[in-house]
């Protein structure tokens, strides 16, 4: 081959063939190597200005040393090159990028390096050696794996004969392979939380991780170093105490023992479920527990113990207790404190009570289904039952200031009661007003302007202003305002004169009359 390292003992054939005075053709054809070749060597000698006899009468050391160089081990050749891969890995992920390109780059610079077929052996020794595959022993009771399987499963609307397709989510324990599994009708957020909530009261106790797979559900940005987390999957976990751990993304090992079990149930659940129709997904779930049932009480491969032993025996009781509640997904709003001391749940248009010292400040509202927390820089500065009411308010009186304590306080009973420590005049005047047709905080602050009056004009002349109002029908705090203020109680000294009827006249018909016209 043109331009290749020869055998001294060649070489030294190739200078005596020429100190015979032989061509390089003849010399090409007699060695049987390349002109080029031959054309190599002697242009060596001649350029470093050496006697051909000279070199023929020196030792094959001697020759080798001064022609072809110092000469490096087996050992060393490969070594050298074994530093090259990593870099040459990254290289052939470019575009154009082959190995026959990066061995003829590689000769340019080692002449005595391997040639093309040992190149590319050694290459594929060393990719086989760089994804050998790690052994993980598991702790009992540390790892929960989640996946979902590829394939669906389906369900039949009774009545419509409309095809339901399903997803099948899995979850299997690391240490004993303890097995749960169900159809949802999606992986969306709410449907994947609980489905792992529902395999966590399945198991009866909650692990020290969750392994999910790198879906939107539980991974917002996939990250090697560090992954974005899903907000409410993030405090699901929180909320049971546990971390969670997602696998890299493209790295099906990293979740190897769910996707063998993802395997083995295509044919322990897919395959006896193939052949039966389903009305619901309540009743495919049962079909689907009770195959993992019998999943999880057969025997490993040449082991005597099954799944459900190896829980029950050791990983069971090193789960956590779970909690008392499931966990609700919340729903986040931001909003900002009005000066009335509420803040806006846009889904619900209802309002619910902040301490009045974080008005103006923007707030973060975290909605379950029965409550609703409100947070400011991540501390907590109220909590509300969730009332779905529209353009309702709910308030705590201590979170308003104390001039509107009183005013949050406003209800019939509250005046009601109010009036009776007055007088029984004065309470039945207050009912009277309540029991108008008016919006309620106008007759709430009537209230309030006449019952006030005890104080300013005294309780007596308020006891008789009322019954003036009551005498009279009149049911306001107006009335009653300017009866005090014109001196009207006053004159009228005793109830006769109230009670006075007006003289008798021709122009009056009277009671009689309008009792016949009735009765005609």
């Amino acid at each position: 081959m043109s331009g290749t390292t020869i055998e001294i003992s060649m070489l030294k054939q190739l200078l005596r063939l020429f100190q015979q005075g032989n061509g390089i053709k003849k010399i090409s054809r007699t060695l049987g190597m390349s002109k080029n070749t031959v054309k190599k060597y002697l242009h060596q000698v001649e350029s470093q200005g050496l006697d051909v006899s000279v070199l023929l009468q020196k030792t094959d050391e001697e020759v080798e040393s001064i022609l072809l160089g110092k000469t490096i081990s087996q050992e060393e050749r490969l070594q050298e090159l074994q530093k090259m891969f990593p870099d040459m890995e990254e290289k052939l992920k470019e575009t154009g990028i082959n190995l026959h390109y990066l061995w003829c780059k590689y000769k340019v610079t080692h002449p005595q390096g391997y040639e093309y077929s040992q190149f590319c052996y050694h290459y594929q020794k060393y990719r086989e050696s760089s994804r050998a595959v790690m052994h993980f022993e598991h702790e009992a009771g540390d790892k929960l794996f989640l996946d979902y399987a590829g394939k669906k499963l389906s369900y039949v609307v009774y009545g419509t004969g409309e095809i339901i397709d399903c997803e099948f989510f899995i979850a299997v324990l690391g240490y004993s392979q303890y097995t749960y599994a169900e159809a949802s009708l999606s992986q969306q957020k709410e449907s994947f939380i609980e489905s792992v909530q529902n395999a966590m009261h399945y198991f009866g106790g909650v692990p020290k991780v969750l392994v999910p797979d790198n879906l939107k559900s539980a991974v917002h940005k996939s990250c090697r170093y560090d992954p974005c987390l899903n907000e409410d999957f993030l405090s699901m976990a929180n909320h049971y105490g546990c971390s969670i751990l997602p696998t890299r993304s493209r790295k099906p090992r990293d979740k190897s023992l769910v996707e063998r079990h993802v395997s083995i149930l295509y044919t322990r659940v897919y395959a006896e479920l193939s052949a039966l129709t389903f009305f619901s997904l309540k009743d495919l779930n049962k079909a689907i527990e009770a195959c993992i049932n019998q999943h999880n009480s057969l025997l490993f491969q040449g082991k005597d113990y099954s799944r459900k032993q190896a829980f029950e025996s050791v990983e069971k009781g090193e789960l956590s207790p779970l909690p008392v509640s499931f966990y609700e997904i919340r729903e986040y709003a931001l909003a900002t404190v009005m000066k009335n001391s509420h803040v806006r749940l846009g889904s619900d248009k209802h309002y619910y009570s902040v301490p009045y010292r974080y008005i103006g400040e923007k707030v973060k509202l975290a909605c379950s289904s029965k409550e609703v927390s409100i947070f400011l820089k991540g501390e907590r500065i109220a909590y509300h039952l969730r009332n779905r009411k529209a353009y309702g308010y709910t308030t705590l009186k201590e979170h308003l200031p104390s001039q509107h304590q009183f005013v949050s306080e406003w209800n019939p009973g509250k005046f009601i009661q109010w009036a009776s420590k007055i007088s029984p005049v004065v309470k039945e005047y207050i009912e009277k007003v309540l029991a108008q047709k008016s919006y309620p905080e106008t007759l709430y602050r009537s209230c309030v302007g006449i019952l006030t009056m005890e104080k300013k004009m005294g309780k007596e002349r308020l006891i008789k202003a009322c019954g003036i109002g009551l005498q009279m029908n009149t049911y306001n705090y107006g009335f009653i305002s300017r009866i005090l203020k014109n001196g009207t109680d006053k004159l009228l000294e005793n109830e006769s004169i109230i009670e006075s009827q007006l003289p008798e006249h021709e122009n009056i018909r009277g009671e009689d009359y309008y009792k016949k016209m009735c009765n005609n």
